[in-house]
């Protein structure tokens, strides 16, 4: 399994935008990548994903509403979520996770990252 690390959190203003990056410590050819995020006395929330191949399949939850896009480099082991149009129900600890050879959903992922806060408000 990887380990993760996210970076790229904080606090930003309605309309905003944030880069959030994970790098791996290992190879993540064989991962689906994913973002999830969590708010307090809440389940993680599937935020996007990422099939394993550098051209592959991109999913979105539907309250992303086009304002987020989700890329990996495999060459680098990193995996970033660039969010526009940041919104106040954004905020949330957002977490990067790998599943081997998935599609992200949640009972299978095999690594988390520690989790990056972000905090959209006025």
């Amino acid at each position: 399994q990887v380990q993760l690390v996210e970076s790229g959190g904080g606090l930003v203003q309605p309309g905003g935008s944030l880069r959030l990056s994970c790098v791996a410590d290992g190879s993540i050819e064989r991962y689906a990548m994913g973002w999830f995020r969590q708010v307090p006395g809440k389940e993680h929330e599937g935020v996007a994903c990422i099939t394993a191949s550098d051209v592959g399949g991109e999913y979105y939850y539907p309250f992303v509403k086009g304002r987020f896009t989700i890329s990996r480099d495999n060459h680098k082991n990193t995996v970033s979520l660039q969010m526009n149009s940041l919104e106040p129900d954004d905020t949330a600890v957002y977490y990067c996770a790998a599943d081997v050879e998935g599609d992200c959903t949640p009972d299978d992922i095999d690594s988390w990252g520690q989790g990056t806060q972000v905090t959209v408000s006025s």
